[in-house]
């Protein structure tokens, strides 16, 4: 794989897995092996706060981004869209959140 191929998220990042952060928000998290990986997501339009946002179809401007380059880290937060474990929600934890993000093309 060259700079320039193509690739999904879930082919790059070493780890991807979402969780509550509180009950009204999720936290998305994606780690990486080394630099050059971390650093090629990180300047990716795709992994952009409003192209995640539109991903998750939140309000634009309700995800935050944070780039964590000591730990070869990208972590976005955004809004639930139902409080954990009110009735409708299907994932208590936010644990099986992640599963959009893997199929992101960088």
């Amino acid at each position: 794989m060259t700079q320039r191929d193509p690739v999904r998220l879930r082919e790059l990042a070493h780890i991807v897995r979402s969780k509550n952060a509180g009950p009204t928000m999720l936290t998305l998290d994606v780690f990486f092996n080394d630099a050059a990986a971390y650093e090629r997501a990180a300047g990716s339009a795709a992994l952009a706060s409003g192209a995640v946002a539109a991903l998750y179809e939140v309000a634009p401007g309700a995800v935050q981004r944070y780039l964590l380059p000591q730990l070869h880290a990208i972590k976005f937060s955004m809004p639930r869209k139902l409080c954990a474990g009110t009735p409708g929600d299907g994932d208590l934890y936010g644990a099986q959140q992640h599963g959009p993000l893997l199929e992101v093309l960088l």
